[in-house]
């Protein structure tokens, strides 16, 4: 009997031919991200978390990059924020997509299926079933709680326009300002405004996301007779600009500043509350500014103006760019000095490229770095070794500390200004720090308390500024916050922690703020330096408050005597007109003699020249003067006149007139010429 079929050796080798011989793994490719694409790719870092928060960074990098602008050329800011609402078929229309009406209604999250509605009308039979129980038994009827939909993912957009009066932007350099990731004109040891350098670039990197609508920029130089208007988006993948219109126009106005506007995907209804307070907590640091907000909606009722008044016409002055601090300094920024510097030998690069580092202090150095060192070295021959002996020698040596000069906080007078203008606290103190320093970096901590006010709560309301910017997230963490919570003893102040309006105010500058978390809005409490000059600063303003609070406890205790004494004059006077009565007709009939003054004042009283009303209107006037006595006395240990005082505020100078400024931690006095 034959069997039809392959033998095991043939079948074996049929199923080794017929498999597809493995083929090698290719090597894998490297990749690279642009600076723009990584930022896309990580938008939370620079706080383009969500839509809300999208539009309150979007706010907060156009106002910040306007006072920079106008602080840059010495002019008052004048800005003005503007947060159009578009509706989805406006929005259509402006990119050109016709409306189209839903057709499978099931397709959309909203959609309320035939079970769900079963089962929202079932509870909704129980309730009123359970109601209408309550109301026979004459128990509390709940009110019906609304229907709520399922939320709707629907984005909402929203057109952001802001306008300063600032120095404007050169003509040339406009696309890549705005249409280069990490290029801008903020970059070195300098205290500045920017937590990233990004600016309005990450804010037209989410409208590239999110709409897909280019930016648009209208800008015009100081003493310039044309505008410049320009029209483009970014190139994400390349970190390049792509330019739609870029063309000069006529300025016939002679207009200088810049007009920024870009749409973006955003959530007014959540942040509306945070960007608002943004804006009154910039009106606090920068008094001298001038901010006008305004949010336009399709539905008229709900829109919405603010203007922040300029309250005075001191500007703090410009920070200045500084050098770098030798203790401050690693291998690779070592290694870039070197590259960038001008210099020829390695001591006048040490002079000229470090702070605080004079010739014979370079010479020192020089000699403990080695035999292979010598003041004449060319300083770009030296080696990777020598470089690494450079940086050990700069963590070892000691070195003086930084100056504050570099720095530009708001000032006293200014901070003072702008918590009285916003605030109307009853009471106020500030406290400016002398210039302290940290990881070789100088930083200046400036302090302000206040006592009631309007729209304060209850308890502590801690306002944190760093580098002149507000700081409205992650408070629990930030070193202010744990101060004033935790390590001021409210009460040696006679403050009441927890029924008081305290405001605290604190204002930290410095060349390198060290904040923490990737969305860089918190400082730590961890650097000892900060958290100690903190909390000097704050309890500064703690004993100013206590002698005006202590003041006006001991004043209240005045006028609570002078109500007392008042309130005793009716039944005293009667007592004592009723004894001289008596005295007057001993002395009538001789029963004892008075002589002098005395007898002068019995007499009076016989003939109704002293009455009780007399005596009672004598009384009332010796009170008033005793306590306009003890009113003088307080006034001036005070330091006060007579005369309540008022808010005196200094008009802007005309351009013609031409003065010298004093500053004074409470006020500026100007010599005009």
């Amino acid at each position: 009997m034959e069997v039809s079929g392959d033998s095991p050796a043939e079948s074996n080798k049929s199923k080794s031919k017929s498999k597809t011989p493995r083929k090698p793994k290719d090597a894998q490719l490297l990749k690279q991200k642009s600076p723009a694409e990584f930022f896309a790719d990580n938008k939370n870092i620079a706080g383009f978390d969500n839509p809300g928060k999208c539009l309150y960074t979007t706010v907060r990098e156009l106002v910040e990059n306007a006072l920079d602008s106008a602080e840059a050329i010495a002019e008052l800011p004048v800005i003005e924020i503007t947060i159009e609402e578009i509706g989805r078929n406006k929005f259509n229309s402006m990119i050109g997509l016709a409306n189209h009406e839903r057709v499978d209604e099931a397709l959309y999250d909203d959609f309320e299926t035939d079970k769900a509605r079963e089962k929202r009308l079932a509870k909704e039979a129980r309730f009123q079933e359970t109601q209408a129980k309550n109301a026979a038994l004459g128990k509390k009827v709940k009110a019906p709680t609304a229907f709520k939909p399922t939320k709707s993912r629907e984005a909402s957009y929203y057109r952001v326009t802001c306008k300063d009066n600032g120095r404007g932007m050169p003509h040339d350099d406009i696309p890549n300002m705005f249409g280069r990731v990490l290029s801008g004109t903020k970059y070195g040891l300098k205290q500045t405004r920017g937590k990233f350098g990004l600016g309005a670039k990450m804010a037209l990197i989410w409208s590239k996301m999110s709409t897909g609508l280019p930016i648009e920029i209208f800008s015009s130089m100081k003493g310039h007779t044309f505008s410049s208007f320009c029209r483009l988006d970014i190139d994400i993948h390349r970190n390049i600009p792509h330019i739609h219109v870029h063309e000069k126009r006529e300025n016939h106005e002679r207009w200088h500043g810049a007009e920024i506007q870009i749409v973006i995907e955003g959530n007014w209804t959540t942040y509306r509350s945070k960007i608002l307070h943004y804006m009154r907590q910039m009106a606090v640091i920068t008094p001298y500014a001038q901010f006008l907000f305004k949010f336009l909606s399709e539905s008229p009722d709900k829109n919405m103006s603010v203007r922040f008044a300029r309250r005075t016409d001191i500007m703090p002055p410009a920070p200045l760019e500084t050098k770098y601090h030798p203790s401050a300094v690693d291998l690779l920024l070592i290694k870039r000095l070197i590259a960038e510097t001008s210099k020829q030998n390695l001591l006048q690069f040490l002079q000229h490229e470090f702070v605080n580092v004079g010739k014979s202090h370079a010479e020192r150095l020089i000699g403990e770095m080695g035999p292979d060192f010598s003041p004449k070295m060319a300083v770009k021959s030296l080696t990777s070794q020598q470089i690494v002996r450079i940086h050990q020698l700069f963590r070892q040596a000691k070195f003086d500390d930084p100056s504050g000069d570099c720095l530009s906080p708001a000032g006293e007078y200014n901070l003072r200004l702008g918590i009285i203008k916003e605030l109307h606290p009853d009471m106020v103190a500030t406290y400016s720090g002398s210039a302290q320093v940290f990881e070789g970096h100088p930083f200046i901590v400036e302090a302000g308390l206040s006592l009631g006010g309007k729209d304060v709560k209850q308890g502590l309301n801690v306002f944190r500024f760093a580098n002149r910017i507000p700081l409205l997230f992650e408070q629990g963490a930030d070193v202010v916050t744990r101060t004033a919570v935790k390590r001021i003893n409210w009460s040696n102040y006679k403050i009441n922690q927890a029924q008081d309006k305290i405001g605290v105010f604190v204002s930290i500058v410095s060349t390198k703020i060290p904040f923490k978390g990737t969305g860089k809005e918190y400082i730590g409490d961890d650097i000892s330096e900060i958290a100690s000059a903190v909390k000097t600063a704050i309890q500064q303003c703690c004993i100013q408050l206590k002698s005006k609070i202590v003041k006006r406890i001991q004043a209240r205790e005045q006028q609570e005597r002078k109500r007392s004494l008042n309130k005793y004059i009716p039944n005293a006077t009667s007592a004592i007109y009723e004894i001289l009565k008596e005295m007057s007709s001993s002395h009538a009939l001789k029963r004892r003699r008075y002589e002098g003054k005395d007898a002068e004042l019995l007499k009076q009283v016989s003939t109704q020249i002293v009455t009780e009303g007399t005596l009672r209107e004598k009384l009332a006037q010796h009170v008033e003067q005793v306590d306009y006595e003890m009113a003088l006395e307080y006034a001036t240990q005070a330091g006060v006149n007579e005369e309540p005082r008022e808010d005196i505020f200094i008009p802007p100078l005309e351009a013609e007139y031409e003065c010298t400024e004093l500053f004074s931690p409470i006020f500026v006095f100007r010599l005009v010429a």
